[in-house]
């Protein structure tokens, strides 16, 4: 399936069961509702999937599931997060034999590698497929900074088509445009600057949030798209406290609480992640409630998008 990369794409979280086995069960609940509220991709294996916990062999189901459940109606992109560049050839190569659609790629793990050294890793991975590639861009997380100039050199492979943009400096999105247009699509990665990355002519949201949240961010993203600004924006003044739960070292535990106030998910997180506890538990807590207690009622959002298609 062809990757348009753009529009509202979960880093959806993995769900686990009492014994720490894969709940493909509450999975597939969670997948069905993003679909639901007219996400555009579902991205798997990011840091909300927990991948850096799963086996391989959990990878491969995880995938195999999701285009199952997706049954070709939207892409199911892979993120790959690899410490040699065998490896994620390896992991890119595994990824289409199960269906995957496309790829998005982080620098190499670890070792801090030199702009050099990671251009020449992207490019090696991106010359082993033929699967589209969006580039995970995080230097605040990562310690990484993919420049400009280094994008110069990675768009000679014709398959690296989009950045996930998440330096947190929004006028990094009109840097990309200016220097790029289409030819590098862009997708906000943080969740608190979403409806502004959108403004600024960001093609997509990879989001996170949506996982608890699907229907208010997909309306956001269409709302703003269509001009509707001051409609987007009432909803994104609600939804940034809730927002705020993504920019936190606790993210997971964070966005899985939300999923259990929206019934679309359950709190179980792989260890060494534990549970929430004590006031920061609460906190988070009285933020979901809030959310929860004046949740917004939703224009007909996908009427939108069917006007402007």
């Amino acid at each position: 399936m062809q990757v348009k990369w753009e529009g509202v794409m979960p880093a959806v979280t993995t769900k686990f069961d009492e014994n720490d086995a894969l709940d493909l069960k509450m999975f597939e609940v969670n997948i069905k509702a993003q679909l639901e509220a007219g996400v555009n991709g579902i991205i798997l294996g990011g840091t909300l999937g927990e991948a850096s916990t799963l086996t391989d062999d959990e990878k491969v189901t995880l995938i195999r599931e999701t285009v199952r459940i997706v049954d070709n109606k939207i892409p199911v992109i892979i993120n790959v997060a690899e410490q040699t560049t065998k490896g994620a050839i390896k992991a890119a190569a595994i990824a289409k034999e199960n269906g995957a659609s496309g790829l998005m790629m982080l620098p190499p793990m670890r070792y801090k590698a030199n702009d050099f050294e990671t251009v020449t890793y992207f490019k090696e991975v991106a010359n082993s497929t033929d699967l589209p590639i969006m580039v995970y861009n995080n230097p605040v997380d990562y310690g990484i900074e993919v420049t400009l100039d280094m994008f110069e050199e990675l768009l000679a492979c014709e398959n690296i088509q989009a950045v996930k943009e998440s330096t947190r400096d929004i006028s990094n999105v009109t840097r990309i445009k200016n220097r790029f247009g289409d030819r590098l699509k862009v997708l906000t990665g943080v969740d608190t600057l979403g409806l502004e990355s959108i403004f600024m002519g960001a093609d997509g949201w990879v989001a996170g949030l949506v996982c608890a949240y699907p229907a208010e961010t997909v309306a956001i993203y269409e709302l703003a798209k269509a001009g509707k600004n001051q409609e987007a924006l009432a909803i994104y003044r609600w939804f940034l406290p809730l927002l705020e739960l993504d920019i936190n070292p606790q993210l997971v535990q964070n966005i899985k609480l939300a999923e259990v106030a929206t019934g679309i998910g359950t709190e179980t997180v792989r260890a060494p992640r534990l549970p929430l506890q004590g006031k920061e538990r609460e906190r988070v807590l009285k933020v979901i409630e809030d959310g929860m207690k004046n949740r917004p009622q939703l224009p007909d959002y996908k009427a939108l998008r069917t006007a402007t298609v």
